[in-house]
């Protein structure tokens, strides 16, 4: 299945993997890559040198096209960008704000950059500033969140603007890649999937956790501090909103959220730690390689447009 976003990319599928903090390691973003998608090293809060070994890791392990995500309220953005300059890596992503500054220094490089957005304002925005393509990222993903879905936000910008766009935000198989190109999308950037990789260095309790959840599993916190997050339910983040109703200050949630998604994801601690996931995670059901969650995401698809258009359905 070759779409725009494939050309622009040179990848085999219109897959992409979200730039997850922490979990988007060398041992995934190759997997992905070799399994004809797009893999994507998550920069998140992390110090430039452990971006460095990443991206150095990955180049082992593959030979194929991956990218780096930079997380715009990180305190290391400046020095995340010259390892990426230094390191030729030729694709970034961007997320948790407006990368306007950072565009022209990117492409002057030869660097494609593909910004997650959640609203049609800033698509348009970044595409007169030179984004490559755009991803249109609704609020069910896991992670930091805008205020639109995906089945409004991308058909939207898709309307706003001649770069190609991806979707992203509650997909998880062939049939959302299949909503997402009927929606006017050239591909789908997938993350909470993606956890549930053999190759993902999540820790397992978390994994299980996963394929535990049912549909209502996740909840957003931090709308006080005008960056919303969802994750998993667990005790942190009712502690959370607790605090917020209780009228806690930025700092005060700040210093109480340091560090508690390496403690859930990594580390394993299922109640004190951040879950970040989409709603999404009800559909997730089994562990397995990566290479194989793209195959089975890109043939549903394929099948799920064929019998359509057999059907009747869709005439061309």
């Amino acid at each position: 299945m070759r779409t725009a976003i494939c050309d622009l990319f040179g990848i085999e599928h219109p897959v992409i993997q979200g730039g997850m903090a922490w979990l988007g390691t060398a041992e995934l973003v190759s997997a992905v890559s070799n399994g004809g998608g797009l893999g994507i090293i998550g920069a998140g809060n992390a110090p430039p040198g452990w971006g460095r070994e990443q991206i150095r890791a990955a180049r082992e392990r593959t030979d194929k096209p991956f990218g780096v995500n930079i997380m715009l309220m990180s305190p290391f953005v400046e020095e995340v960008i010259e390892v990426i300059l230094e390191e030729g890596v030729p694709i970034v992503t961007t997320g948790g704000g407006n990368p306007g500054v950072y565009i022209s220094r990117l492409k002057q490089a030869g660097i494609k950059v593909m910004p997650v957005v959640s609203s049609v304002a800033l698509a348009k925005r970044l595409e007169r500033s030179g984004a490559d393509a755009i991803v249109a990222e609704g609020l069910e993903s896991g992670g930091h969140i805008g205020e639109t879905t995906t089945m409004a936000l991308v058909p939207q910008v898709v309307d706003s603007v001649a770069v190609p766009v991806v979707a992203a935000g509650g997909i998880g198989d062939g049939r959302g890649l299949a909503a997402a190109l009927s929606l006017g999308a050239q591909g789908v950037q997938l993350g909470t999937r993606f956890v549930c990789a053999e190759e993902c260095i999540a820790h397992a309790k978390f994994k299980e956790r996963l394929l535990q959840a049912r549909d209502r599993a996740t909840v957003v916190t931090g709308y006080s501090m005008g960056h919303p997050v969802r994750c998993l339910e667990n005790k942190m983040t009712r502690q959370f909103s607790a605090m917020e109703k209780a009228g806690a200050s930025v700092e005060e949630l700040e210093r109480f959220g340091e560090g508690k998604l390496q403690l859930g994801v990594l580390e394993g601690d299922m109640e004190g730690g951040s879950l970040m996931a989409g709603q999404i995670a009800g559909l997730i059901k089994e562990v397995k390689p990566a290479a194989a969650i793209i195959r089975e995401i890109v043939a549903e698809a394929e099948a799920i447009i064929a019998r359509l258009s057999y059907s009747g359905v869709i005439h061309g």
